[in-house]
C-alpha cells in the first residue's frame, strides 16, 4: 500500500479519477452502480493512468436527493473491497463520519469531504482517529439553492471578491479541523469549482488565483472535470451545442495548466486525457524553474 507521504508529497500533479456509484451525478449517474461495473471502471481508470480513484456514493449535482447512509456504506464498501487488491490509492468522497469510517477501516487513504468538515462534525474526528489524509473544499452549504432557476444563486455572493473570500473562508474552515485534532500535514485544499460558483465569472478568478492557495503550503486540489463552467465558457467561445468529448477536452486543457502551476492532482472523470495534459503540464513546469 503506497504510504501517506508518498501520495501527499509525489512531486508531480497526480490524476484522480472519478468513480461514482450513484444513480443521478449529472455526466454518468447510474453507469457504474452495479458492483460489477464500479470494480471494472475503477480498475480501467487505473490502467488508464490514474493515480488516485475517488469513489463517491452521493451525489452533490444540483437538486440531488440524499441517499440512506446504509446504501452509501454499502456501495463504496464494495468498491473498496474490490479495488484494494488491485493496488489502488483510493480516496473517498462523503460527508458522513460513519461512511468514512467504514471506508478507512477497510483500506482507504483519503477521505474527500466536498463540506469541508462542516456538515458532519465528527468526520474530523474519524479522520484525526486514522491518521488519513483529508481534502477539505470549500462550499457554503449543502445544494444551497438547488430549488431556484439558477443553483447556488443564493450562495453565490463574494462581497471581496471571489478569490480573496473562497480563500478566507477555506483557511477558516481547515483551522476548524486542525481544532478537532487532524495533523496540517494530512490536510489537501480544494476551492471547490462550481460548488457555490455556479458562473464563469466565480471559477475563472479561483484557476487564475491558483498560486494563492498554493502560497498556504498546503497542496491543492481542483476538480473542474465537465463543470457547467466548463459549458458556458464553451458557449462563449462559439461551441453553444458543445459535446461531451468537447467538454472532456476542456477538462484536460485545464488539467495541464493546473500541472503547469504545481497543483497537488486533478479530478477528472476521462483519466486517458489528463494523463497526457498533465506529463505536458509537469514537463512544462520543471522546464520553466531550470
Amino acid at each position: 500500500m503506497t504510504d501517506l507521504e508518498t501520495i501527499r508529497n509525489a512531486g508531480r500533479t497526480q490524476v484522480m479519477g472519478v468513480l461514482n456509484i450513484t444513480e443521478d451525478s449529472f455526466s454518468d449517474g447510474g453507469l457504474w452502480l452495479q458492483p460489477d461495473k464500479a470494480a471494472e471502471h475503477g480498475r480501467a481508470m487505473m490502467a488508464a493512468g490514474a493515480d488516485i480513484i475517488d469513489i463517491g456514493a452521493e451525489s452533490t449535482r444540483p437538486g440531488a436527493k440524499r441517499v440512506s447512509t446504509e446504501d452509501e456504506l454499502a456501495r463504496v464498501q464494495g468498491a473498496v473491497a474490490a479495488l484494494i487488491p488491485a493496488g489502488a490509492v483510493l480516496s473517498i468522497d462523503t460527508t458522513r463520519a460513519s461512511v468514512a469510517a467504514g471506508a478507512l477501516e477497510h483500506g482507504a487513504q483519503i477521505i474527500n469531504d466536498v463540506s469541508g468538515g462542516t456538515l458532519d462534525k465528527d468526520l474530523p474526528r474519524v479522520v484525526a482517529d486514522h491518521g488519513c489524509l483529508y481534502i477539505v473544499q470549500h462550499w457554503r452549504g449543502w445544494l444551497a439553492g438547488s430549488n431556484g432557476s439558477t443553483p447556488d444563486a443564493d450562495t453565490s455572493h463574494y462581497e471581496h471578491g471571489v478569490l480573496a473570500d473562497v480563500k478566507d473562508e477555506l483557511m477558516r474552515q481547515v483551522d476548524a479541523v486542525v481544532a478537532a485534532g487532524v495533523s496540517p500535514e494530512h490536510i489537501i485544499i480544494d476551492p471547490g469549482l462550481g460548488f457555490s460558483k455556479p458562473g464563469v465569472e466565480h471559477n475563472l478568478p479561483l484557476l487564475a488565483g491558483l498560486e494563492s492557495f498554493a502560497e498556504t503550503g498546503y497542496p491543492v486540489l481542483i476538480g473542474q472535470s465537465r463543470k457547467r463552467f466548463i459549458s458556458a465558457l464553451l458557449s462563449e467561445a462559439g461551441l453553444p451545442q458543445a459535446s461531451m468529448e468537447d467538454r472532456d477536452n476542456a477538462t484536460a486543457a485545464i488539467s495541464a495548466l493546473c500541472a503547469e502551476h504545481g497543483v497537488w492532482a486533478v479530478r477528472v472523470h476521462d483519466v486517458a486525457r489528463s494523463r497526457a495534459a498533465v506529463a505536458v503540464g509537469d514537463a512544462w513546469r520543471a522546464y520553466a524553474q531550470r
